[in-house]
């Protein structure tokens, strides 16, 4: 059951959601996998730390292959890393996506993702895709591949604005490529449960009948702290507020 995490706008905390949730369905013995598809790397960055390489394995060297016929083809898992975490991997990012687009986009291989997803899908119990905030030919792919998607909303109004469009970008692409492509619902983030803004955003979300999950993941300086040291909240602090909510985000996923 691949799930995207995307959000056209930057800064809502995709790479931070998709890394955690991996990761605690990692800690659950759950096989999982990251795919990292944002030029950026910040997936990549937050599981590989320094361990990360310019030679190593990545999605870009996945998609530069499907470029050219060959009649062995390389199998998907092997554009795959370990993590240090155990029951966790990744299919790193790399700057030569930006290359790539335009080549993948003409060629139309919008559909060589949702392929391999298929094979990977017979390794890993969980995947999770992180994508680019925009709704290029990266993001088109991870969600005409995946059986979810998650949208991160950090609670002001440009975040409002965009999110009405957003899922009628994952919707049309559900109609149009994907029947089996569901909205699994909008992640508040950065909640802070004492200021009035965010308290009436959210409400007015769930009058309007969207898919608003709970609970909602609170802002604390601590995220920060997990970013810089590598280390996603289960294995940094298992015990903090942050983590409780995103355990039972993520076992609220699987029921």
């Amino acid at each position: 059951m691949p799930i995207v995490v995307f959000n056209q706008k930057g800064g809502v905390g995709k790479s931070t959601i998709t890394c955690n949730l991996a990761a605690i369905s990692a800690s659950q013995g759950l096989r999982t996998l990251v795919i990292d598809l944002d030029p950026q790397g910040n997936s990549t960055s937050y599981l590989l730390g320094d361990t990360a390489t310019d030679g190593q394995p990545s999605v870009a060297g996945f998609f530069e292959q499907t470029l050219s016929y060959s009649f062995r083809a390389v199998p998907p898992t092997d554009y795959v890393v370990e993590t240090p975490f155990e029951n966790l991997d990744l299919m790193p990012s790399s700057p030569a996506l930006n290359e790539l687009l335009v080549k993948l986009e003409s060629r139309q291989k919008i559909y060589k993702l949702r392929e391999a997803l298929v094979q990977l899908a017979e390794t890993y119990d969980r995947i999770y895709i992180d994508t680019p905030p925009a709704l290029n030919f990266f993001t088109r792919a991870a969600l005409i591949g995946a059986s979810g998607c998650l949208i991160p909303f950090d609670c002001d109004s440009f975040s409002r604005q965009a999110l009405y469009a957003l899922m009628e970008n994952v919707q049309e692409i559900r109609a149009d490529h994907n029947p089996d492509l569901q909205i699994d619902g909008i992640v508040v983030n950065q909640f802070q449960a004492r200021a009035n803004l965010p308290q009436r955003m959210v409400a007015e979300l769930i009058e309007e009948g969207l898919p608003v999950l709970q609970p909602y993941l609170p802002s604390s300086v601590r995220i920060r702290e997990s970013h810089e040291q590598s280390l996603p909240m289960i294995h940094l602090d298992p015990n903090h507020k942050i983590t409780l909510a995103l355990v039972a985000l993520h076992d609220g996923l699987r029921a």
